[in-house]
């Protein structure tokens, strides 16, 4: 899926740039945003290289891009900006079967409202991850890790709540006045993903 970079890939403990395992409570909604909306720039015009018609998707509560071609239909893609490393899953979630180094997350509440839509409307949607800053695995690129929402249900169903897991609120949550960050998360395996080389 992605390459090797050495036999501890997954090991943290024999990881030479490990990564911090105490969270400094700093949470940067807004440079998480624009982060992932830099993202979605760059997918969107990939995706018209590649002959799709791909643009923003204006409707509330939808996935971040609505992308079609003539015969294949129309599907929606979410970008999820992932900069930060959840080093104490092991321990918070035990049941979980993942390694540091592996774990993604994202927004239960959207997982959740995804399921309804794609059963709602007869749509397909993929997530995708842009990963930086996890050395083991990014050695300084940008990576994209996609799945198809099928598929993350699949794994949802079998873990269940064993995977889901609320953070404290830290800085940054709160922009305006209004508590914008994800508290609640659910996590999956870049195991379980595929390494996207748009």
């Amino acid at each position: 899926m992605y390459r090797e970079i050495s036999k501890y890939v997954f090991d943290c403990d024999h990881c030479p740039t490990r990564c911090d395992g105490k969270s400094k409570m700093v949470y940067s909604f807004e440079d998480d945003v624009i982060f992932a909306e830099k993202h979605e720039k760059i997918i969107i015009q990939k995706l018209i290289d590649k002959g799709y018609n791909a643009r923003k998707c204006e409707k509330d509560g939808y996935p971040d891009i609505l992308v079609s071609k003539k015969n294949k239909g129309l599907f929606y893609i979410e970008v999820k900006a992932q900069r930060r490393t959840f080093m104490s899953v092991h321990k918070l979630l035990p049941l979980a079967n993942l390694y540091p180094s592996e774990t993604i997350a994202l927004n239960l509440s959207d997982l959740l409202r995804y399921f309804e839509i794609a059963q709602q409307d007869k749509v397909k949607i993929f997530i995708v991850w842009v990963l930086e800053n996890r050395p083991c695995i990014t050695d300084g690129q940008t990576l994209y890790f996609l799945q198809s929402l099928e598929k993350l249900k699949e794994i949802y169903n079998h873990y269940g709540d064993k995977r889901r897991f609320r953070r404290k609120s830290g800085e940054g949550d709160v922009v305006d006045g209004v508590h914008k960050g994800v508290v609640v998360n659910y996590h999956f395996s870049l195991k379980e993903l595929k390494l996207w080389k748009i």
